[in-house]
């Protein structure tokens, strides 16, 4: 009788520690799902080669999430962008940002504009905008949703909601770039390096939509981990994790990014997007 209870609590608590043992990572979801859980699978499995440890990627449904996950240990690796990116490390004593690809250092958003619109390519902010209609990304997007509310708001002077005749969010760039080249809104923001790809792959008809303005650059994306993963998984691992994802040169996991490499980061390279992030309202 003894025995079987002691086989069956070992039984329940076998998953427990598999787990324990498993190293979990998100990412923001800023691109159609199907596409992130290919690349980042291979991700996964490029790290649990160079870590030597059980590695798992889990998707999540929103930036929102991503954050919370990484906030209650569920995961303690992700690929952020720079506004999620702070908001995690806020929550999570001791997180530390790892690395960034090295085009994440001065990053651009696109704003694009329909056809029907008369927007000429180049054409920059103007009072022409007014009273269209506009969408952002995610609410959580610092290329799709921060960097350029800022930047309206400095260049008109008061809210979006106020400039433009309806304000959306997307969700995600691609579905920010395809909603803008139906018509379904006149005006968007979305990060330049999905905007290429999707150009690059067919999917946007550049006669129908086009980029008006650049933004200023700006530091975005980037790997944070949690401040505990040494006590977890061994002294030094932190580290290792880091140099494993400066190491990463297949030219088909950079690719997948897109990114011609990754370079060391730190959370003092985030300190704008924090200041940014606080202005607008959007840190806790």
């Amino acid at each position: 009788m003894i025995k079987g209870l002691m086989l069956a609590f070992a039984v329940l608590l076998a998953p427990s520690l598999a787990s324990a043992e498993t190293f979990v990572f998100t990412a923001i979801p800023d691109e159609d799902e199907t596409r992130l859980q290919q690349r980042f699978q291979k991700v996964a499995d490029y790290l649990a080669e160079e870590l030597e440890v059980d590695v798992r990627f889990v998707p999540v449904k929103s930036y929102a999430a991503a954050v919370t996950a990484f906030r209650n240990n569920q995961v303690q690796l992700a690929w952020f962008g720079g506004l999620s990116g702070v908001q995690a490390r806020e929550h999570v004593p001791g997180s530390r940002a790892l690395a960034q690809g090295v085009e994440d250092a001065e990053f651009v958003t696109y704003f694009i504009a329909h056809e029907s619109t008369g927007l000429q390519e180049g054409e920059g902010l103007s009072d022409a905008m007014r009273d269209m209609t506009f969408t952002f990304g995610s609410k959580g997007s610092t290329s799709g949703r921060l960097m350029p509310e800022y930047y309206l708001r400095e260049h008109f002077g008061e809210a979006p909601e106020e400039t433009f005749s309806r304000v959306g969010f997307s969700g995600n760039h691609s579905r920010t770039a395809s909603l803008v080249a139906s018509g379904a809104y006149q005006l968007g923001a979305l990060n330049y390096t999905v905007w290429e790809n999707e150009v690059a792959a067919g999917n946007i008809d550049t006669d129908r939509v086009n980029v008006v303005w650049e933004t200023p650059q700006y530091p975005d994306y980037q790997w944070t981990i949690r401040g505990d993963v040494d006590e977890r998984f061994g002294d030094g691992f932190a580290d290792r994790v880091q140099q494993a994802l400066l190491d990463m040169d297949d030219p088909e996991l950079l690719d997948s990014f897109p990114r011609s490499g990754f370079i060391p980061a730190s959370n003092d390279d985030y300190a704008v997007i924090r200041e940014v992030g606080q202005e607008l309202g959007l840190l806790d």
